[in-house]
């Protein structure tokens, strides 16, 4: 997922350079959408992790 973020970066880096504002910005805001999920669920998977690993023997 977190690939994800790098290439929509540089898609709107290469349509930026190129004079695309409206692709540019459409893609840095895919971007960021997807790296705050990545985000969320990183911390989620984390806490998870925290929590099950107190209930081992």
């Amino acid at each position: 997922m977190l690939s994800w973020v790098f290439i929509f970066l540089i898609i709107a880096i290469i349509a930026g350079v190129l004079g695309f504002g409206g692709i540019a910005s459409t893609a840095v805001g895919i971007a960021k959408i997807v790296f705050f999920i990545f985000l969320i669920l990183f911390i989620l998977s984390l806490i998870m992790h925290l929590i099950g690993r107190g209930r081992l023997p």
